[in-house]
């Protein structure tokens, strides 16, 4: 994928692809992941796609950063016991295949290669 051509996230956020959306407002956008790696596993994906990763949006907006764990916080709440994993994935080589930040909300036993995507 060139860097000119949207990620699936963007795709997903514009209604371009379909997914299992469970939480959305002005900033984000959470959806159920498409192979989860334990019982409850949801994508937060903020709806900019300035930033490819992690470090890049905190350094770039620590605010939106703060606000997706705030956000990430919430949706555990509502989905399970508020008891949650958040994992970033950071470069090709920690397992991230999307250059558009996101978050791995998870909760429930894990299961095995639970790093996510």
């Amino acid at each position: 994928m060139s860097q000119s051509e949207p990620s699936i996230f963007t795709r997903i956020i514009d209604r371009e692809i379909p997914a299992d959306i469970v939480f959305e407002d002005d900033l984000f956008i959470a959806f159920t992941d498409i192979a989860p790696k334990a019982p409850i596993h949801i994508v937060l994906v903020p709806k900019t796609s300035e930033y490819a990763d992690v470090v890049q949006l905190a350094s770039g907006d620590p605010e939106l950063l703060a606000q997706m764990i705030a956000r990430a916080s919430t949706i555990a709440h509502q989905v399970s016991d508020g008891q949650f994993r958040l994992v970033f994935n950071t470069g090709a080589g920690a397992g991230q295949t999307i250059f558009h930040v996101h978050g791995h909300i998870m909760s429930g036993e894990m299961t095995e290669g639970s790093l996510g995507r």
